[in-house]
């Protein structure tokens, strides 16, 4: 089974959906046994920094996560999940994050011409081949939707790349933790081949 964190905000139910529709067993859960003994495990993310962190932390499921991560369980951060990873969110004042990545979440600049959010269709740029990414090329077409993105502080960690203003780190691995700025289960096929390709991991 597949553990999809149910952490109180956003649209959980689309990644459960897309994953059972390919045929796999997933579950969005805030129950803690149920989480640790999950295949893998899924943090997704609509919603303000500073209210999820507050929510992981009181629920206890900030330490599920961490232990999650620590079994070297495939795990999978998706928009705000990714940027919950890192070290801190300058979203709404300064936040911290669960610091398992090294680096900042900041906001697209005002003064850069940009319309923020940044929503909509974008292609990302391979960077490394990531499982993810097995069977896609470099130039996939993606769905976003967010206004933050991560500033990372180890570039081996970048899987990919979109170019929208001076262009943003998409998507990250490290071992065996998978996270994206953009969301697979709105991203058509190329998404549900990420997912798919993430599950398979999990097997």
């Amino acid at each position: 089974m597949i553990a999809i964190i149910d952490y109180g905000m956003g649209n959980l139910r689309s990644v459960e959906k897309a994953l059972q529709r390919l045929g796999y067993d997933a579950l969005v859960t805030s129950n803690l046994d149920e989480i640790a003994g999950a295949a893998g495990v899924i943090l997704p993310g609509v919603g303000a920094f500073a209210d999820c962190m507050s929510y992981l932390e009181v629920s206890g499921l900030r330490e599920a996560v961490l232990e999650s991560i620590d079994s070297s369980r495939p795990f999978l951060g998706i928009c705000l999940g990714l940027q919950l990873l890192f070290t801190q969110s300058e979203e709404n004042g300064v936040h911290p994050g669960l610091g398992v990545l090294s680096g900042n979440v900041r906001r697209f600049p005002a003064n850069a011409g940009l319309k923020v959010p940044h929503m909509g269709w974008n292609q990302i740029n391979f960077k490394k081949r990531s499982p993810l990414f097995t069977g896609l090329e470099s130039g996939t077409n993606v769905y976003f939707v967010h206004s933050y993105y991560v500033e990372v502080d180890d570039p081996s960690m970048v899987a990919s790349t979109t170019d929208y203003g001076p262009g943003f780190v998409s998507s990250v691995q490290i071992d065996n933790v998978f996270a994206c700025q953009f969301h697979p289960e709105k991203s058509g096929e190329a998404g549900l081949a990420m997912l798919d390709n993430f599950a398979r991991l999990c097997r």
